[in-house]
């Protein structure tokens, strides 16, 4: 497993080791990470978070606790990301800026949700499954769509969940 300067607060579990990729991070007491999971120097995972298969939480990405991350999950970290300068030459750390972003204690990202750089997701917030996140997302606010658009409330939604947010998407 490469995990290189990880500060892994305890009971924190890492699911299949071998296949997943931290360094420089800190993650929480007691949070859970599925395998095929990167998260990057600099970001930071709260308490008791479940952080599913195959995402990625980039530098400058910070979850507070009990945030659930599903499948596939997608953070970035740049806003004009660029391969080479203007003159051709490979950038470095040097060349661009990293944007941080912010997702608030007890949000929810649904499963293949992008996050773009410079958002704020709000306290108990859910984000719907591939849902491209754009801009600020209200505490218990539920966004879908590409772009996400609230579409409704958590604290009005009844279980099960999914077809409260169907419906609402489609109105």
């Amino acid at each position: 497993m490469p995990m290189k300067n990880v500060e892994l607060g305890p009971d924190a579990v890492i699911f299949q080791p071998d296949l997943v990729n931290l360094y420089g991070c800190r993650i929480g007491a007691g949070t859970r990470i599925g395998p095929f999971v990167e998260i990057q120097r600099d970001a930071v995972v709260g308490e008791r978070c479940k952080i599913s298969s195959h995402s990625f939480i980039c530098s400058g990405v910070t979850i507070e606790d009990e945030v659930f991350i599903g499948h596939g999950v997608m953070f970035t970290n740049g806003l004009y990301p660029k391969a080479a300068n203007a003159d051709g030459s490979l950038q470095t750390e040097d060349d661009w800026t990293m944007v941080p972003t912010l997702v608030r204690k007890r949000a929810s990202i649904g499963s293949n949700a992008t996050v773009v750089a410079g958002v704020e997701i709000g306290e108990g917030a859910l984000v719907a499954a591939g849902a491209v996140v754009t801009r600020d997302v209200p505490a218990h606010a539920i966004v879908a769509g590409v772009p996400a658009r609230v579409v409704g409330d958590v604290r009005e939604r009844s279980e099960p969940a999914q077809p409260v947010l169907l419906r609402r998407a489609r109105a």
